[in-house]
C-alpha cells in the first residue's frame, strides 16, 4: 500500500521592467509597460504599472531593467520580490 503524494506546483507570476525608483531601504519602484490590442478596434495600446518590489541586498539601481517575482505579503503594499537584473 504505497501513497503516491502529488506535490502542488506553486504558480509564481513573472514581470520585467524598469527600476524608477530605488531610493527607500529594502525596497524599490518597478514600472511594468504592457502592450494591450482592442478587442473591437484592433488598435495596440499601452498600459503602465508601478509595483513596489522587496530588494534585500540593494542590488538594483535606477535605470536598471529586473525580473520579480510574486511571494508572501512582505508588507502592507508589497507583495514582490526582486529576483535577477536583466541588464
Amino acid at each position: 500500500m504505497t501513497k503516491q503524494i502529488k506535490e502542488k506546483k506553486k504558480i509564481q507570476r513573472q514581470f520585467e521592467g524598469e527600476v524608477v525608483k530605488a531610493k527607500a531601504n529594502k525596497t524599490i519602484s518597478v514600472l511594468v509597460i504592457e502592450h494591450k490590442l482592442h478587442p473591437k478596434y484592433q488598435k495596440r495600446y499601452q498600459v503602465s504599472r508601478k509595483y513596489p518590489v522587496h530588494d534585500e541586498k540593494g542590488e538594483a539601481k535606477e535605470g536598471d531593467r529586473i525580473i520579480f517575482v510574486e511571494c508572501r505579503p512582505l508588507s502592507k503594499t508589497k507583495r514582490w520580490r526582486f529576483l535577477k537584473k536583466v541588464s
